[in-house]
């Protein structure tokens, strides 16, 4: 009996998985074929138009790509926190990770511009990597305290508030060549992480794949350092390697994007809803299901409007936000 439900269980979490990488397959054709300059996929493989050319190898599939990257990455951090955190509204951008990191990039920024250095945008990322550091060590320090996950919320909510506070002096001061740069990081775009070599991706590809494999280390951490100790788990050895994962994804996903909020907390949390809370699924499904929300939502951004592009993190602000007070009211009402 129990090896029958197993087995309808892997068989559920299996059809997810599929229709998954439909969908996200699915948002990829479409944003290769949208946008100012239509492209039909047939570029791959038959001779195009030396324009269409152009548009398809240098613009369309990095761009794609780096969608996809960016909102795997965001969506498996915000499982992966979750349960780091013993909190289930934990994500990047709401507990303060990615406002972190766009503060240190800005500031970097803004002292680049007034010694009139031009740093290389590796720079940026570094920055942007040690910003997330700091504030994800200043949590994980407080969850060790065991205030409990709403007080450890809203120190992630006053964190992220002020560094807002920080970025909009910044913004405020800043001079019209600077407040171009600085608006790159308030309001996100994958516009700006095209240039870069693609080398910049294999680091942040290779810690992608090694975090969507710890499944069976984070069911055990879910239900505490205590029983997982118990159950064999290194936790010492693993929480600062899970801590330093999620801070290269949230810096590379900040300095490739900007800050690109509610993909980290939603996507985890309706797949959770949806079809189970196991970690071997939800990470999978988390990096499918994110990949596919942010490549939609850019192709959104830049067919929105025809008088030009939408910045990408005012379309997932405006999409996520409703789901987010949906879910706010669920949790509350089941009280």
């Amino acid at each position: 009996m129990l090896a029958a439900l197993i087995k309808q269980q892997k068989r559920k979490y299996h059809l997810w998985l599929f229709a998954l990488t439909v969908a996200l397959l699915g948002a990829i054709l479409l944003s290769l074929q949208l946008g100012a300059v239509g492209v039909g996929i047939e570029a791959l493989w038959r001779p195009v138009s030396a324009l269409e050319q152009q548009v398809f190898w240098q613009l369309r599939l990095p761009r794609t790509l780096l969608a996809v990257l960016v909102g795997a990455s965001l969506a498996l951090c915000g499982a992966v926190l979750q349960v780091l955190l013993h909190n289930p509204l934990a994500e990047p951008g709401l507990i303060g990770i990615s406002s972190g990191a766009s503060l240190a990039a800005v500031l970097t920024l803004s002292l680049s511009a007034s010694m009139g250095v031009s740093l290389p945008y590796w720079s940026l990322s570094l920055a942007a990597f040690v910003g997330a550091l700091i504030v994800t060590m200043l949590l994980l320090a407080l969850a060790r305290r065991r205030l409990g996950p709403g007080a450890l919320l809203l120190f992630g909510v006053a964190i992220g508030i002020l560094a807002n506070a920080i970025l909009t002096w910044l913004l405020y001061l800043a001079d019209d060549a600077s407040l171009r740069s600085f608006l790159f990081w308030m309001m996100g775009s994958l516009g700006h992480g095209q240039p870069l070599s693609w080398l910049w991706w294999l680091p942040a590809i290779g810690t992608l794949l090694w975090l969507v494999r710890q499944g069976r280390h984070l069911d055990l951490l879910a239900l505490g350092e205590h029983r997982a100790r118990l159950l064999g788990l290194n936790v010492r050895r693993l929480q600062p390697k899970l801590v330093l994962a999620v801070c290269l994804l949230t810096a590379f996903s900040v300095a490739m994007a900007g800050p690109i909020g509610f993909v980290g907390l939603v996507v985890p949390h309706l797949l959770r809803l949806l079809a189970g809370g196991k970690q071997d699924f939800l990470l999978p499904a988390s990096m499918l299901a994110g990949a596919t929300v942010l490549t939609l939502a850019d192709v959104l951004a830049r067919n929105l409007l025809s008088v030009g592009e939408v910045p990408i993190g005012a379309v997932t602000a405006t999409l996520g936000a409703p789901i987010f007070i949906w879910l706010l009211v669920r949790r509350y009402a089941a009280h």
